[in-house]
């Protein structure tokens, strides 16, 4: 209710702003567009500069920080893919660590499949099967194995993650400062070629490195991303573990974390593969999901970010910069609303909506440079296909995000809350390509049998 009430004054508020000052929201949003222009362009900077710096001075890595790691892997119906990862953790270069692979609540054979690793590799897995009463959610999972975890620290891996065997050992030297709660490495869609949404979402995966590195670099607002995460228990504690009620466990946790005061670090040089979804519908799912917790962990928290005491300045105020990414597009649709009712109603000329709509194309036009410049950086395309892919993936950003701003600001107004996670489903890369295989069996067959009537 907190929630509801809440963002019902934030649209009641935005939307009496715009109603009254209709002939200069063009302004405001130039404005708002024109700070998060020089702030974007300081934290670029600010990249910078600290790059030159940790090159001209290498920091040094504490060889002697190796704290005791429990690696936690939540399973829900993950029997093709959880094997896999256990395997390639296992295969880790970092000394001291154990995994605890949880199975929730299966309906398949995930639980089969742990406790076969278990019996496997006695000394390094532990097979965890919740009850099927159990409370549901990843938090939830991940709050019930913290109570056995043997770790100074956490690393939360998804069950279909994929790693290098140096990624602990780079990963851990960031978490030793005492103010740093938490680490997340750089998430990268391991079938990033297999369609135009693969591609897109890893691209998205890429600017989002982008933004992280910049955040990082002024010390701002650095979030978790769920998979490669590395959190200090000492910080755990410090906000009393995950969110059960919560269905973006690593945000969540985000916001809690810099509320105490705690620094959360981006390590784009360790990186987490993963598998994209590869068609549109659990796309939106998951994206639902993502942009419900977004929204509602700041909407739960408004009032700890203002009052924190902990919270640093500049973790506050790009946070603010971050929320402005939503709010412009409520501005957007109730403009042009109010001004659709004035062309109906009133008779005024269709020429007023253009402001909004230049305004938008500005910002679309900003986020495709990033995108650009991210593929540039990241990935190592050349100029003509980081072009043509950062025209694609604003695009895919546009018909993702825009409408379901609209349609998650919606839900919080008007519907129940729920625990609806729209989980993902792992291992269709495996499924395709087992297809594919029988496809060419059958394709052979054919040919076979069409050769040996030929030759009758």
């Amino acid at each position: 209710m907190k929630e509801r009430i809440l963002l019902f004054l934030i649209v009641l508020g935005l939307t009496a702003f715009i109603y009254i000052f209709q002939s200069y929201t063009v302004w405001g949003l130039a404005i708002l567009v024109s700070i998060m222009s020089v702030y974007a362009l300081f934290t670029t900077i600010a990249t910078k500069i600290k790059k030159r710096i940790a090159l001209k001075n290498p920091k040094e890595k504490n060889e002697n920080y190796k704290p005791f790691i429990s690696i936690m892997i939540p399973a829900h119906n993950e029997e093709s893919v959880i094997s896999n990862t256990v395997e390639t953790v296992l295969q880790m270069d970092y000394p001291n660590f154990e995994i605890i692979a949880i199975d929730d609540r299966s309906t398949d054979n995930t639980a089969s499949v742990i406790k076969d690793l278990e019996q496997k590799y006695p000394n390094k897995v532990i097979a965890f099967i919740r009850p099927k009463d159990a409370f549901p959610g990843k938090s939830a999972v991940l709050n019930d194995a913290l109570q056995f975890a043997k770790g100074e620290a956490i690393l939360v891996f998804d069950a279909d993650a994929t790693m290098e065997k140096d990624f602990l050992t780079n990963l851990v030297y960031e978490l030793e400062p005492k103010d740093v709660g938490a680490v997340q490495a750089r998430k990268v869609v391991r079938n990033k070629d297999t369609n135009l949404l693969t591609r897109c979402q890893n691209n998205e995966m890429t600017m989002d490195t982008h933004f992280q590195v910049s955040r990082d670099s002024v010390k701002g607002a650095v979030e978790l991303r769920g998979n490669g995460e590395l959190i200090k228990r000492e910080a755990l504690e410090d906000i009393n573990g995950w969110n059960n009620y919560t269905i973006t466990d690593d945000l969540d946790m985000s916001t809690r974390l810099h509320i105490k005061g705690w620094d959360v670090r981006f390590c784009p040089d360790t990186v987490v593969y993963e598998e994209g979804i590869m068609y549109l519908s659990p796309l939106y799912r998951q994206r639902r999901r993502w942009l419900e917790g977004t929204i509602r962990r700041y909407l739960e928290y408004f009032w700890d970010i203002l009052t924190s005491k902990k919270m640093s300045l500049r973790v506050r105020l790009d946070m603010i910069a971050y929320i402005s990414e939503f709010i412009m597009p409520a501005w957007f649709i109730i403009e042009i609303g109010i001004l659709l009712m004035k062309v109906i109603i009133k008779g005024a000329t269709p020429h007023i909506l253009m402001s909004s709509v230049i305004m938008g194309a500005i910002i679309g036009l900003g986020f495709m440079i990033a995108c650009r410049y991210s593929l540039r950086r990241y990935d190592n395309l050349s100029r003509w296909n980081a072009l043509v892919q950062a025209i694609e993936t604003s695009i895919y950003l546009l018909i993702i995000w825009f409408p379901l701003v609209l349609f998650i600001g919606t839900k919080i107004l008007f519907m129940k809350k729920d625990m609806n996670w729209g989980k993902t489903a792992h291992g269709l890369i495996q499924h395709e390509h087992a297809i594919q295989r029988a496809k060419q069996k059958i394709k052979k067959a054919k040919d076979e049998l069409k050769n040996l009537l030929l030759n009758r």
